[in-house]
Order: structure tokens, then sequence, then C-alpha cells
């Protein structure tokens, strides 16, 4: 198991020097010593600057053999090889943690990217941790330690709370906190990473999940350069029922060049890396706005495994936005039950008691009604997650107190459910909402995106490690084979094909087909040719011995400018399946992903497809072909015949364990289409890409 325990000098360090260290409270090597001078750091300063005797009010050293002790973590805010030197200097004396703020190094060019590693060199050589370069820093607000040059804390300092931020990006990262202390979320503890030369953000969320201090994650990531420690403290965080909500930006060409300029990091590809965040159970928000909005409605550390949304409300049409956004989101709203409804209208005959709950501006005259009503939400209809929208009134001096006080009542009677208020009012009265354990928006979407994704945790702490299917023993050729090598090798590992046989010559072709049965594909056979419909290399419905002759000349013509021929492949006609694709890439980060989507063109025009990182067993392949939005070809829509899906998905788990157990020199696997038969399913063609063994 990875151990992330090795932050705790950079995070919960006992003493601090500042290499680089001004008088100057403005300046990047001023700044963190006046911050942690306003908020009373708990541990030891060593200014170090040998112009100046003493700084900002503490005693000042010349240069670091001459500090009374050796401190527990150094702050490089000088320039150049004098950072490279502190470095050096910081670890003869037995440091064990750096921060590096300084600049200039693989974020800029080959000879920063050398310097870099030079550092990193050093680092290692002495056993410390290294945060940057090219870092804004971090704060722990718990102890006053603020070894960051934001400008963020001129208008306040972070709030008490459960929320950490972890991020590559220093000046985002110290956004996402500005933007929290302004909605009144606490979040104590923010670590940037910068150029990630040791300290990585797996690392950080590593700490963090193991951390005391939080309890849900917020981290903002623009690429993710190792996956060993990444994977680990994602799996530490499931298990530890710490939500993780990731703004993984770099989703376009254009944003993902925009992430290797800013952070020499590699963006990779989307979507593996959505596949892969949510395996881990991590929830990946578009903005900033609904990464809070998560983070948020996670602090109250109720995670329903099936989520069910119960509204009260004063607005019909309010009512209806929030249907509408829960039935986007595939957000459970079951209807009341029957008696409860009954009950509901003998109360205010001209309530809509369904779901949503509409109890009408009549409650403005008999507030008792809103416990009344709220009551019955709780108990009748047994929501785990309950959403009162009361607007202005909410927030009214004449209303706002009355529906407090209602809610509240029935709110600390069930303490088990998400209960959430959307209601307009001064800062001061959302406040007091809070502190009752209410969550609050202004805007009712933004509460049921917040309240749903409670389930996504829910069912990702819920779920039992799926079971691993076992290895086959690979052995790959020296070079990418043919299509018939491919299919063999494939169906090896228990990939099975369509009945085909390779032949040299027209009459075995010939043969073959007659042993098939009429009518046949064949196929021009070559490893040189990957695209054979491009050159007219398949011909479909072969339909008597005389067109295979024909065709056997025919595409041996049409193949021979474009590479080396093998001859002609004759395969077996299927019709009535349904075209599925599967295939293998093997991601420089994560290793072999799979994929699984609908075959044919139509994986290139809908791109109706899923991923999953290998290997991985049928369920959990099933649950992939399950998730396509064209699953219901595969069901039986409009009278179809149904896919063998226990077939189908064992075939994708044996595709996963080939992957795997193929190794590295095993570049990607294409094979499309994939025929999903009532009994059964075939790989109809198939491509193997393999680096060349030395």
């Amino acid at each position: 198991m990875t151990d992330f325990t090795s932050l705790d000098p950079l995070i919960r360090p006992r003493s601090i020097a500042i290499i680089g260290a001004s008088d100057d409270r403005t300046r990047i090597g001023g700044r963190p010593i006046a911050y942690m001078q306003n908020q009373n750091f708990q541990g030891t300063i060593y200014p170090v600057n040998p112009k100046r005797d003493v700084i900002q009010g503490i005693p000042a050293f010349a240069d670091i053999a001459s500090l009374p002790a050796t401190p527990d973590v150094g702050l490089i805010a000088v320039a150049g090889d004098a950072a490279i030197a502190a470095v050096e200097a910081l670890g003869q004396r037995g440091c064990k943690g750096i921060i590096m703020f300084t600049a200039g190094f693989a974020e800029m060019d080959e000879a920063g990217a050398a310097k870099q590693e030079e550092l990193v060199k050093i680092v290692r050589r002495y056993g410390m941790r290294m945060l940057g370069p090219n870092c804004l820093g971090l704060f722990n607000a718990a102890i006053g330690f603020y070894p960051i040059f934001s400008s963020s804390f001129e208008t306040g300092w972070p709030l008490a709370g459960r929320i950490g931020i972890a991020s590559q990006s220093g000046a985002y990262g110290t956004h996402v906190y500005s933007v929290a202390r302004n909605r009144f979320l606490g979040t104590p503890v923010c670590v940037t990473t910068g150029n990630e030369a040791d300290v990585s953000l797996g690392d950080v969320l590593g700490w963090m999940a193991g951390a005391p201090e939080v309890d849900v994650i917020c981290a903002y990531a623009e690429g993710i350069r190792e996956s060993e420690k990444f994977l680990a403290a994602l799996d530490l965080a499931r298990r530890n029922r710490k939500p993780i909500v990731m703004m993984k930006v770099g989703r376009s060409a254009l944003g993902g060049e925009a992430a290797k300029s800013h952070t020499a990091s590699i963006a990779g590809d989307d979507a593996v890396t959505e596949a892969v965040l949510r395996e881990f159970g991590v929830l990946r928000a578009r903005t900033t706005e609904e990464a809070l909005d998560i983070a948020y409605a996670a602090t109250k550390r109720i995670y329903p495994v099936h989520n069910t949304l119960g509204v009260l409300t004063v607005s019909g049409g309010a009512g209806v936005l929030i249907s509408d956004a829960a039935d986007a989101l595939g957000f459970a709203m079951p209807a009341m039950p029957e008696a409860a409804q009954a009950r509901l209208k003998d109360k205010i005959s001209f309530c809509a008691p369904r779901n949503p709950v509409d109890c009408t501006a009549q409650t403005f005259n008999q507030p008792a009604m809103i416990g009344e009503f709220a009551e019955s939400i709780a108990v009748d209809g047994g929501y785990t997650s309950i959403l009162g929208f009361f607007t202005q009134a909410g927030g009214s001096q004449s209303m706002g107190p009355h529906i407090r006080a209602q809610m509240t009542r029935v709110m600390r009677e069930h303490p088990d459910r998400l209960w959430c208020m959307s209601v307009i009012a001064p800062p001061e009265m959302v406040q007091e909402y809070q502190s009752d354990g209410f969550l609050v928006f202004e805007d009712p979407t933004r509460a049921v995106t917040a309240l749903h994704a409670m389930e996504f945790y829910g069912q990702a702490f819920a779920a039992e490690a799926s079971p691993q299917p076992p290895l086959p023993q690979v052995s790959l050729p020296a070079e990418s084979p043919s299509e018939a090598e491919a299919k063999r090798i494939l169906a090896a590992a228990g990939v099975p094909a369509v009945p085909e046989a390779a032949c040299a010559d027209a009459e075995a072709a010939v043969r073959a087909a007659e042993s098939f049965g009429f009518p046949v594909v064949m196929k021009i056979l070559s490893p040189d040719i990957l695209h054979k419909s491009e050159i007219g290399g398949v011909i479909l419905d072969v339909a008597d011995a005389a067109a295979v002759r024909a065709n056997f000349a025919t595409l041996i013509a049409r193949g021979t400018p474009h590479g080396r021929i093998e001859g002609v492949l004759v395969a077996k006609q299927i019709k009535g399946g349904t075209e599925m694709a599967m295939g293998i890439v093997n991601d420089p980060v994560f290793g072999p992903i799979a994929m699984v989507g609908l075959g044919g063109i139509f994986i290139e025009v809908l791109k109706d497809v899923a991923f999953r990182r290998c290997p991985f067993g049928p369920a959990e392949a099933e649950r992939m072909i399950r998730s396509l939005k064209g699953f219901s070809l595969l069901d039986g829509a409009r009278g179809r015949p149904k896919a063998d899906l226990a077939a189908l998905a064992g075939t994708l788990s044996n595709l996963s364990a080939f992957a795997t157990a193929a190794g590295p020199r095993l570049e990607a696997v294409d094979i499309n289409p994939v025929f999903a038969l009532p009994e059964g399913c075939y790989a109809a063609d198939a491509v193997l890409t393999i680096s060349r063994s030395d």
C-alpha cells in the first residue's frame, strides 16, 4: 500500500526556512512571513537573507548553514542556480521538505527540464519531498501555515471546514479557495503542485484521503503524468468514504495544448481519464460552481445508494423546473403514496400533493402546515433527499423565521436525510439556515445536481471490488500480424472469430466457401493493409464457386500495389446480428484501456462507446455494454432478437485480460465488427498493432 505520510513535513511542519526572505510584505519572499505572522503559525520561522539581520521583526540568517536548527521544510524564493544550491544545502542539513516557488524549469524549455532533473536528483539523494518547482505554495489554516504568495488572503482568511483543495494550477487553486470562502465554505487546506517534479497531484490526493482534517476533496487537474500513486490515492479516498470532485480540464484539443504549455503536463486522452475517474468513484465537475456545489453537499457525509428526491414547494412553476432537472439527471422522484396525498388534500384542498408537493401560498396564512407537509414528505414519502423551495419568502422577515422553525423541527426528527432549502435570503439568514443543518441554494436546479451527486458517491462507496479475470498466456509475434493471424491469437484468448479460412489460391477459396455455405465474404489478406475497404479489399455476398474464383483474382490485383499479400480470407457471411465494436488502446499513463460500442460506421458517427481500464470481469463488461445509448438494439428493441449478452460480456472481459497479459508491446486492438447474435458473438474483422520486438 502506498504511504502518503511523507508529505507531513510539507503540510504539517514545526519549522520553516524561507530562502529569499523579504522585509517587504508584498513581495513573493515577504508574503509568506506576513501571512504566517498574521495567522499565528505554531512553528518557528527562519528567514534567510545575507543582506538583513532582521526581517519583518524576526532574526534573519545569512545562509542555510547558519541556521540554529534544521527546519522541517525549506521555502525557496530565489532564482536560477541559487535555487538549486539552496536545495543542496537544505538536503545537507537534513531538511525533509522543499517548497519551490522558483520558475524557469520544465515549463519553459529543454534547458529548464534539464535543471529540473538536477533538482530531482538532489531531492532523491537526500530523501526529501519537493513541491514544485513553479509552485504557488500551500496553506494549512489549522496551524497558521502559509508558505504561499497568493494575494487572495488580502480579502479574507480560510473559514473552518472540512473541504481540502488539491490543484496543479496555483492560481486556479486559490481561485477555487476564494470562491469557496465567498460562499462561506470552509477550506482549511489547499496544496498546489506546479511542475510536479517530485510531489504529484496523486501524492496530495492520497495525503488528503488519509488526513483527519479533510472530509471532502476538491481537485483541479490539467494532466495526469503518473498513474500508480494517482490510482492508489483514488482507491484510498473511496475506501475512506471521502468524495473527490475533480475539475479535469483539457477536454478539447485546444484545451489540451494549453495544459501542456502551462504545466509541462500531458493532457492525455480525455475519454480514458473520464473512465478511470468513474471507476474509482471520482465525480467530474464541468465548472467551479458545480464542483463547489457538490463538495458543499458532500460535507453532510450522507451518501444514499438509492437516492430519491422529494420536493416541497410554494410554486408550481418551480416544481416543474425541478422535475425537469431531476429527469435529465435520472434522479428518481417517485410519487407520494395515494393515502398520503389524500391526507394532504384534506388539509389544503387545492394543493398538488403528488411530488413535487405544492403546498401553495396558503401556508403563509397557516405556517404550521409547512411542518405537516414536510413531515409527510419525510415519513410517508420516505425520500432520502428533501428540497424545500420557498424563494423570497424563506428569506423575508415576516415568513422566514416561521419557515425555518417548521422545517428545522422536521429535519431534526429525520437527520439521516439530505435537507436542502432553495431560498433568496441575506447572507446572515443563509448562515442561520446552514447552522441549522440545511444545504442552501438560490437556484433549485443547482440544488438538484448537488443532491443527485450524493447517489454517485453512495454507489461508489458501497460497490464491492469486482473479481479480476484470469490472465491467459500470450505470445505476441515480432510485428503486427495479418487479419487471419490476429484472429487466431485473439481466439486463443477467448475472443471467437467468424468461421473463416486463409486461402493461398482460388481453389482453396472455393473449398472453404463450400464448407461454410454460401454466401461468403472475401477479403484481401495482408499485414500491410489495415483498412481493406478503402482499396476495395472486401467483397460481400459472394454467392457461388464461380464468383469465388473471379473475386479471388480481383482481390489479389487490388491488393498487390499496397503491400505484401498472403492470400485471401474467406469467411462465413453472418446476417441478422447487431454490429458491435471492441478495442484496446494502450494509454501512456493508465495502460491498456478497453472500448466497446456500436460497430460498423456507427462507432465513428455516433461515438456511442464505453471505456474501462483493463482487466475486468464479465460483470463489469456487462455494465459497460448496458451503459451504451444503443443498448436497446441488443435488448430486443422493435422486435429485434435479443443478443447473447453473456457471450458478448465474456468476450469483452477476455479481451481485457488478453490486453493486460500481452504487455506494453501491444499498442492497440481493433475488432470491428463483432456480430452479436442470439447465441454467441463473433469477430468479423480484427487488427492487432504490435511494436516490433528488439
